[in-house]
């Protein structure tokens, strides 16, 4: 079996689906796949999602199981099958795993979705996977609700426990020698946008003009689906967070240099390969960021600029709320489950403020 790409008729978005070894459309998967393109997820969710299922339905091939008759029992030896490096290979130890914790629930995510898609659209699935009755005022049982024994699940019954893990980040030393090593002001100006806003590289490459707002210095992260470059926001509504001084005259300086009398809406262009002034793509950063870490020696992503910036914005007593709201999280609650995890050394200087410690037990 194999993921296809595909261009939605109407629209013309990207999609993706499940074709199978006779290049036959996998019929439950494409259904599902098409809904979640029809609901503007991002292409990049539709792609994932195509790839688990390409998976789960390898799976039942092996195994000669129809997808609709599948059971409880099915989805257990499906994780098996994820984590072992080889059929006659039993996982005892996570660090032996072919896939992590996290990779199996992002694909166990993806067959739930699509079971409960089918279920939801009327389809008979075997009893043993979906349960979907109306209960009281309009509740319902998702399916597998036997296998929990009737506990409430928020997402999905099965999942694996993934270890908590701070995230990586990089130095002051290390974004300036990052920035250092640019040789042009587009490809500066970039870096240094995320490592001040902590935006995401998607809502970055989808900045128009009109969303910088240099007299103000304010930039507007808006929410749209017709990006050239099929850049997401990966937010439902608009944000506007601040910028420095430094920041605006580095787009000055950027635009006034490099850009000139261009006629592109957009602030991120190719300006020396073609064709000239199409949106930058998300493929041409990730060979920026190549030519810069060999330039530098430093090991770099650009959501680690996102996290440099939100971590150092936690660690300086800068309240939640006020990250969360420069993050554009939709919750309070998400900003501190991924930020507020204090390492040893976070610990150590907290405890020499507030008088606990002294400096020379620290040494």
């Amino acid at each position: 079996m194999m993921v296809q790409r595909v261009l939605m008729p109407t629209t013309e978005a990207e999609s993706w689906t499940v074709v199978d070894d006779d290049l036959e459309t996998v019929e439950p998967a494409e259904e599902y796949l098409a809904y979640l393109s029809a609901i503007e997820r991002s292409p990049a969710t539709v792609r994932a999602y195509a790839f688990s299922l390409k998976l789960w339905f390898e799976f039942l091939s092996l195994r000669g199981v129809v997808w609709d008759v599948v059971g409880v029992d099915s989805v257990a030896q499906f994780v098996a099958w994820l984590r072992a490096p080889a059929d006659n290979v039993i996982v005892l130890d996570s660090a032996s795993a072919v896939r992590s914790a996290a990779t199996v629930n992002r694909h166990l995510a993806a067959v739930f979705g699509l079971y409960d898609y089918q279920a939801r659209s009327g389809v008979k699935v075997a009893v043993d996977l979906v349960a979907w009755r109306r209960v009281g005022r309009g509740s319902y049982k998702p399916f597998l609700h036997h296998a929990t024994k009737g506990r409430p699940v928020a997402t999905r019954p099965a999942k694996l426990a993934v270890p908590r893990q701070v995230p990586r980040t990089l130095t002051d030393e290390q974004i300036l020698a990052v920035l250092s090593a640019c040789d042009r002001l587009r490809d500066r100006f970039l870096f240094a946008l995320l490592a001040e806003t902590a935006m995401r590289i998607g809502q970055a490459l989808g900045l128009r003009h009109s969303d910088f707002v240099s007299r103000d210095r304010q930039v507007r992260i808006v929410p749209r689906i017709d990006n050239a470059n099929g850049a997401r926001a990966k937010t439902r509504s608009v944000h506007v967070i601040p910028v420095t001084a430094a920041l605006v005259r580095l787009y000055s300086e950027y635009l006034h240099t490099e850009y000139g009398d261009l006629d592109s809406d957009y602030v991120f262009v190719n300006l020396w390969s073609e064709p000239r002034g199409r949106a930058l793509r998300y493929s041409a950063v990730a060979d920026l960021v190549a030519r810069i870490r060999a330039r530098t020696g430093i090991f770099f992503t650009v959501h680690m600029l996102r996290h440099s910036r939100a971590t150092d914005m936690i660690r300086r007593g800068v309240p939640l709320e006020v990250t969360s709201k420069l993050l554009t999280h939709r919750s309070v609650a998400t900003t501190a489950d991924a930020y507020v995890h204090l390492g040893a050394e976070d610990v150590r200087a907290e405890l020499i403020d507030r008088g606990v410690w002294r400096p020379e037990d620290a040494r």
